[in-house]
């Protein structure tokens, strides 16, 4: 089994499966991870002090996390040309009197210092070799009342639109596999919402849910269809978590590993579907679907069993099947995201912020209809109630200290901090964010505060009741009388007397002569 990091959704299925009662062995068959991966988050919850009624929380989970990925990185294996030395070796031990299994070549290779992956010598000996495993057909037998289902969506055919279009029909399909009663639920989309929301229909119709479920590779609720291990959608899988089931996929394209529900695709296509005049009234659909699910699939005698589906499951499979929901549930959708300068990621077209340790760092993130959580290594580090596209939810103590005020756009605040400084600077401060569009002069108010930082309170206070009593509203024309007059103060000599700068509101003596001055006059 190919080595994968395990995100905190895997981790909490393989404690939950641990809890239940389930060995690293049988978490391993059930293709959750391998046996030595579970075993090791298994021994790393009982030093964390996990019990089995221990519920698991982020922190938890967070903790177990950390104790085991802390791992050195696995040896490479050899390439397939580089197998391609050993070729008459390789084929002498498959094709020989006494064929060996790929993993005792495995072992013999290794010996003699080439260390391959068994998925690597077992592609090599199919495609260059020609060697393929022996087939063989076994009966299964049926599981024990109330323990599985197998689901898959069938495709139906066409139905006529109300606005003259035609749209495909697609069925969900989910067996009982003990008693072999089915459900079957109209939808046009195959998505993650769309399964979880017939499945749950499923278990409102069943009047329960069965222990375990086996879907096909659907990518509704498998990412990567990988036969030895598929990772689970992880919002599936937190579906599966809380409804309280386990997921086994079907292995790729492998239809025996779920024969009771593949063989039923084209039954309900024949007897519910062909013939029938249906629209896309969905509604009226599902109806048609449910009554043909009791009065016509359920009621029949099953080929294989010689049994009626409703009986056996009324008679000895409902009492065994745990609780219905009773509540919807909320479909998550989980998405990496990347931390911006700004303190903010981008979800689902809006804006939330982060704390500035976080800056540039990849975040996971759980987004529902009401919450978005974000982890960073498994970590819960921030939560936000959902915003609309566009919109952004910001917390100003992510920002760094002092850094707050210029995020939330404050015109109130700057002015309580002028008149804090002073009554001629806050009266300056009103007059200056006075308007219909405060914002675009608030750069100047920030100016105007620095300049009391800067210069002492008491030159700006003085130097602003005189600009009022002009109507001179103005920072930075404040900030070069300012500098002109520091400038003259730092220059001058002790005791000596320096005239200030010419004003711009001097006038010449002769302005204020009385007399006539022309020539030849005494």
């Amino acid at each position: 089994m190919s080595f994968r990091d395990l995100t905190m959704t895997d981790i909490r299925e393989v404690l939950r499966r641990w809890q239940a009662g389930q060995s690293a062995r049988a978490i391993a068959r059930d293709r959750v991870v391998d046996r030595k991966t579970a075993g090791r988050y298994i021994e790393a919850a009982a030093a964390e002090g996990v019990e089995k009624s221990t519920e698991l929380t982020d922190d938890v989970v967070y903790r177990v996390a950390a104790r085991v990925q802390t791992r050195q990185a696995p040896p490479r294996s050899v390439s397939r040309k580089e197998l391609d030395t050993h070729r008459e070796k390789i084929t002498a031990w498959l094709k020989g009197p006494e064929p060996l299994r790929l993993t005792r070549i495995q072992e013999l290779l290794a010996r003699e210092g080439v260390a391959t992956s068994y998925t690597t010598l077992r592609r090599y000996a199919s495609t260059e070799l020609g060697w393929h495993e022996p087939k063989s057909t076994i009966l299964i037998d049926d599981p024990p009342p109330g323990e599985e289902a197998q689901v898959d969506y069938g495709e139906m055919g066409y139905v006529n639109g109300r606005d003259g279009k035609r749209r495909k029909l697609w069925v969900l399909i989910v067996t009982l596999s003990m008693s072999r009663y089915q459900f079957v639920w109209p939808s046009f989309h195959q998505t993650t919402e769309a399964l979880i929301e017939g499945l749950d229909a499923a278990w409102q119709f069943l009047g329960g849910v069965t222990k375990r479920i086996v879907p096909d590779n659907l990518t509704a609720a498998v990412i990567k269809a990988r036969s030895d291990d598929p990772q689970i959608n992880e919002s599936f899988a937190e579906y599966a978590q809380t409804r309280g089931f386990f997921v086994d996929p079907a292995r790729v394209r492998k239809p025996q590993d779920k024969p009771r529900v593949e063989n039923q695709v084209a039954y309900v296509r024949e007897r519910w579907f062909a013939g029938e005049l249906f629209d896309d009234d969905l509604r009226n659909l599902r109806e048609h679907a449910a009554r043909w699910c009791k009065e016509v699939a359920g009621a029949r005698i099953h080929g294989t069993t010689r049994r009626v589906p409703l009986e056996v499951f009324q008679r000895e499979e409902a009492a065994h099947l745990l609780p219905a929901p009773q509540e919807r549930f909320d479909v998550p959708c989980w998405s990496d995201a990347k931390v911006h300068p700004d303190h903010h990621i981008q979800v689902a077209k809006s804006l939330y912020s982060v704390q500035t340790k976080y800056l540039h760092q990849q975040v996971r993130v759980r987004l529902d209809s009401k919450m978005v959580r974000i982890y960073f290594r498994n970590e819960l580090i921030k939560t936000h109630q959902r915003v609309a596209p566009g919109k952004r939810s910001t917390d100003t103590s992510d920002y760094p200290v002092g850094k707050a005020p210029y995020a939330r756009r404050s015109v109130e605040g700057i002015i309580s901090q002028a008149k804090q400084r002073g009554e001629a600077i806050g009266e300056f401060a009103e007059r200056l964010l006075a308007g219909p569009l405060p914002w675009v002069r608030m750069r100047q108010g920030y100016g105007l505060l620095r300049l009391c930082d800067k210069y002492g309170t008491d030159r700006v206070e003085t130097l602003c009741s005189r600009s009022l009593s002009f109507d001179v509203v103005d920072v930075p024309r404040l900030e070069r009388m300012l500098k002109r007059a520091y400038q003259s103060e730092t220059q001058a000599e002790p005791g000596r007397v320096v005239p200030l700068p010419k004003s711009r509101f001097a006038r010449s003596p002769e302005t204020f002569a009385t007399m006539s001055t022309k020539a030849g006059e005494p």
